[in-house]
């Protein structure tokens, strides 16, 4: 999935349905016991379509090149993960969701194949 194409798809949506929401969340990795790091951005959106309220999510994130696990033997002392990311190279990932009994599913991808 490209950037052009999630937003012909964002249009289309927009046009065609009813939007209830449209937002950015940010992407974050777990680096510590409550620490978090962020990535990169989350843009969700949420609409009403013939199969009921539908939540599409389409991350956008650098790719991750190495990751450094810092740990002690000392009892007591958290660990600690160092990524360490790309400048210029990212990832996208679209996800889709259905809302059944106030809970989203994920949509099975296959289920859009012919």
């Amino acid at each position: 999935m490209t950037t052009e194409k999630w937003d012909d798809i964002k249009t289309m949506i927009q046009d065609k349905f009813e939007v209830l929401e449209n937002k950015v969340e940010p992407v974050e990795l777990k680096t510590g016991l409550d620490e978090k790091q962020k990535i990169g951005d989350k843009q969700v959106l949420i609409f009403i379509s013939p199969m009921g309220k539908v939540k599409l999510e389409f991350a956008t994130k650098p790719v991750i090149l190495d990751k450094k696990e810092h740990y002690s033997k000392r009892m007591g002392i958290a660990s600690k993960t160092e990524y360490v990311l790309s400048e210029d190279e990212f990832t996208h990932r679209l996800d889709a969701y259905l809302e059944k009994e106030g809970e989203w599913e994920k949509i099975d991808p296959t289920t859009f194949e012919n």
